[in-house]
């Protein structure tokens, strides 16, 4: 089990299909990953988002979504050697 103290951040990225790649990569290894999807237009309730003060207009579609890969700390080197081989 991936828990917040035993996690290290393998990836972030904006592209829907990068991280799609990633995950198929660890799953066909046997790595257990978590995956964070945040969108950062949506409004937080800790402050207020780019939206509430420009709206969407001129936002690019592909970065609305932000996508962090964690893996078990124990796995990250293997997971990390594994993403450079499969380039």
């Amino acid at each position: 089990m991936i828990t917040v103290f035993n996690r290290k951040e393998l990836l972030l990225t904006h592209d829907i299909q990068k991280q799609g790649d990633v995950r198929a990569i660890l799953q066909s290894n046997h790595i257990p990953y978590q995956v964070k999807v945040t969108n950062r237009y949506s409004p937080s309730p800790f402050g207020s988002s780019p939206r509430s003060r420009t709206g969407t207009f001129g936002a690019d579609p592909a970065r609305l979504y932000e996508y962090k890969i964690y893996v078990k700390k124990a796995d990250y080197e293997k997971a990390k050697y594994l993403l450079n081989v499969n380039r």
